[in-house]
């Protein structure tokens, strides 16, 4: 499989597994955008300090994200392309502890798109903004000839403002003894996407979980202002998010799988399809790494949120030894795997998604 590398850039080619969300975007962002552009923040979203002027000398801190949006087909039980575009940037603005304040928005629409689709997205972002409390402020159309664009691309950037005193929550601030909390089941998203685009039909009807979370993150951070972190678990599904915030921190992990809720429609869809569940995406799901001893007024707060009611505590942060931090300096990802354990005690790696799973998901 070809990924992206310094020494042969030349030779090779995008493949759809570098927009997946594993090991392989992975790489892209490392060997190409960060080689080029050098400050990019490796986070979902970016904090910017805007410094102060006149007779107001204090600093502003922002928080800014950007995200594009292909998904296939563009119309699915629960949500549409508009919904997910909304509610992705507002998530990921508020990872950082920030507020979402406003979006821009910019379609690019392919000839022969009917005007009643584009109405229908426009109209539900429209609603989905008015519920995460943000405004759509500014924009950009453009038009691109039949069979060039799927239909519509949207592309969405947020600004968010972070309160007076708050430090950007990021994934090195997380410790060993820390909890790891998740906002409810996994895999509704990329199992409703493909049951769709596959014309799959199941015993039970599957639904994206497309929401705007940034009420419940500030309910958590007003209940537990102590959080480490927060990560939305989208492409490459848990297991991706959990391994890239163990390597930022330099810690292990270690889930329980029986403490992690799948709804019995997702988890039977992914047996026969042959989908690892911790692996596939989500859309309205948060991760929420907490210290010990706030983790039950965290819980609570998740559990209080429409979007939280099957919030649950999945898993613990662990050390790592000297010796094994010594070896991460030297690239030995090894000792960095988050660790599933089942019900028998037994463990695994929870590895991160390497190709393509479900494309065309968010």
């Amino acid at each position: 499989m070809t990924t992206a590398n310094p020494q042969n850039t030349e030779q090779a080619t995008v493949q759809l597994a570098h927009g997946s969300g594993g090991s392989m975007m992975q790489s892209l962002i490392r060997d190409i955008f960060v080689q080029a552009f050098g400050n990019i923040q490796l986070e979902d979203a970016a904090s910017i300090s805007l410094a102060g002027s006149g007779a107001n000398r204090a600093d502003t801190q922002i928080s800014l994200s950007t995200d594009s949006y292909v998904v296939q087909p563009l119309f699915f039980p629960g949500g549409d392309i508009g919904r997910i575009a909304v509610c992705g940037t507002v998530n990921d603005v508020a990872t950082s502890g920030a507020q979402p304040v406003c979006l821009s928005v910019s379609f690019i629409l392919e000839e022969g798109l009917p005007l009643a689709d584009l109405k229908r997205i426009v109209a539900s972002m429209a609603n989905t903004a008015k519920e995460a409390g943000v405004t759509i402020v500014t924009g950009d159309t453009k038009v691109v000839g039949k069979g060039q664009a799927d239909g519509i691309f949207i592309n969405t950037t947020g600004v968010g403002q972070l309160p007076a005193g708050r430090t950007p929550l990021l994934a090195r601030a997380i410790l060993a003894g820390d909890l790891i909390l998740l906002s409810g089941s996994l895999g509704d998203h990329g199992m409703c996407i493909m049951s769709q685009r596959e014309e799959l039909s199941f015993a039970a009807d599957l639904s994206t979980d497309a929401a705007p979370l940034n009420h419940m993150i500030a309910d958590v951070l007003a209940a537990a202002p102590d959080t480490r972190c927060f990560r939305d678990p989208t492409r490459g599904g848990l297991a991706s998010t959990l391994n890239e915030l163990a390597d930022a921190a330099k810690v292990r992990m270690t889930i329980e799988e029986r403490s992690v809720p799948v709804k019995p429609a997702v988890q039977g869809a992914c047996e026969m399809l042959g989908y690892d569940v911790f692996q596939v995406a989500n859309e309205g799901k948060m991760v929420a790494i907490v210290p010990h001893e706030q983790v039950e007024a965290a819980l609570a707060a998740m559990k209080a949120s429409p979007y939280g009611k099957d919030a649950t505590i999945i898993g613990k942060i662990e050390p790592l030894s000297d010796e094994e931090k010594c070896e991460h300096s030297l690239l030995n990802q090894e000792n960095f795997k988050v660790q599933l354990r089942n019900a028998f005690g037994a463990t695994r790696v929870m590895d991160t998604l390497v190709g393509e799973q479900l494309p065309r998901i968010c």
